[in-house]
């Protein structure tokens, strides 16, 4: 691969499952520093947000035989999330790290993105209780930023979040649907904070 250095492949190489993969991301740190590290950069800090797991896992998707996917969630009155996606006989699953716990690893057993995209619905939830899920992207394949040495560079790649933030995204509520959420209960609040990592 492009740039790494024979020890970072070693690392790679021994994620050779998507489940290796969410196990190593599950066992760093969550941080909340406004960075978006490169993969290598979360190979050497050790530590990773959303956008720079879901990175990450693109980068050891592809080394391991997958394309280096990232699908894109927008929500309403909360952050996005950011999470990378693979398939294995024809299903869609996922590999992500977020502050909440619902938002991380899915099964290949998804039929389409929508599917996909709908199993988060439910654990995508702010700190007012609210379901804030709304839309979602295509896949973007991180190749096309390979130019840019997205995988190996030492300082922040933004420029993979603006990409992300540029491209179309599509509905998945109507606004009838949206306007009749109710809020989740005070358990479901507390079973997605379990873990959660706060500013001090």
């Amino acid at each position: 691969m492009r740039g790494f250095t024979p020890g970072e492949m070693r690392k790679l190489r021994s994620l050779n499952s998507p489940a290796k993969i969410q196990s190593f991301l599950d066992n760093i740190p969550y941080h909340l520093a406004g960075t978006a590290y490169s993969p290598r950069r979360v190979l050497a800090e050790k530590t990773a947000h959303c956008l720079e797991g879901a990175i990450f896992a693109a980068a050891a998707l592809r080394v391991n035989g997958y394309p280096p996917l990232l699908l894109d969630f927008e929500a309403e009155n909360d952050t996005d999330h950011v999470i990378a996606v693979f398939q294995e006989k024809g299903c869609w699953g996922a590999v992500a790290i977020s502050n909440f716990a619902g938002l991380r690893y899915r099964a290949p057993v998804y039929r389409n993105l929508r599917e996909l995209a709908m199993s988060y619905f439910d654990d995508y939830i702010n700190l007012r209780r609210e379901r804030t899920l709304r839309n979602y992207s295509q896949p973007v394949n991180l190749s096309r930023f390979d130019k840019l040495n997205w995988e190996t560079r030492e300082d922040d790649v933004w420029f993979i979040a603006e990409h992300l933030c540029d491209i179309p995204h599509t509905p998945l509520l109507t606004p009838a649907q949206a306007r009749a959420l109710t809020v989740v209960d005070k358990r479901a609040l507390g079973a997605a904070k379990f873990g959660m990592r706060e500013k001090k």
